[in-house]
């Protein structure tokens, strides 16, 4: 079958959809309330100032009930294991992120503040299934050094076995518009998380994962 053929077949459907499109069937990653909500530069939250319901407090932070409690269990395996995990920066609201975002513009000007925080309304931490963290002695917080600390390397190795996955990371900023962060934890559930820990090369973002177009600047 020729390339123009078989580019006729299957946009016409008559052939079965590539391996990564088939990976998201069964999901809905447009709706806010979604669990696997997918957000970034190019996706927006609908509506904008949407707010999660049954948000609950984990040491100071707050999140969605599912990550919470997935969440929770993270930090206690840590913790037997000998690596104090703290919460830095879970659920933020339109607002909050609106100012945290005008603070980088204001320090580093909107083309560098937009690799290294979200726009209001374009924020995963707005969803409610975010959280930034960070060892006990505050070392790395929130620098690329972090994936080299105990709570770094513990996020990286079993962050996946809880339903959470390393959302930007490195060399993926032509994809997610982000610089790398190995501290930025995402909520997606526990079988994407293993699918893609299973399948980095195929599946290193989560917009390769659904099949989404890269989103490295605002349309």
């Amino acid at each position: 079958m020729t390339g123009a053929v078989a580019g006729l077949v299957l946009s016409l459907g008559m052939i079965a959809p590539s391996v990564t499109a088939v990976a998201a069937v069964g999901y809905d990653f447009d709706s806010a309330a979604s669990l696997q909500v997918v957000v970034n530069k190019h996706r927006q939250l609908n509506p904008a100032a949407y707010v999660p319901g049954q948000l609950v407090r984990v040491q100071g932070e707050r999140l969605r009930s599912q990550a919470a409690d997935a969440y929770k269990q993270f930090a206690k395996a840590a913790k037997a294991g000998g690596v104090n995990v703290m919460p830095i920066s879970g659920y933020r609201s339109f607002s909050d992120q609106a100012s945290l975002y005008d603070s980088y513009v204001r320090q580093y000007g909107q083309a560098t503040a937009d690799t290294l925080a979200a726009r209001p309304g374009y924020s995963e931490h707005q969803t409610g299934l975010a959280m930034d963290i960070g060892n006990a002695s505050g070392v790395c917080a929130l620098q690329a050094c972090f994936a080299n600390t105990p709570a770094g390397q513990w996020a990286a190795k079993h962050g996946w076995e809880y339903g959470f996955i390393i959302r930007y990371p490195a060399g993926a900023q032509a994809t997610t518009g982000y610089t790398y962060e190995p501290w930025h934890l995402r909520y997606v559930g526990r079988a994407i998380a293993e699918e893609m820990q299973a399948k980095p090369a195929q599946f290193p973002t989560l917009e390769d994962y659904f099949g989404l177009e890269a989103a490295p600047d605002y349309l």
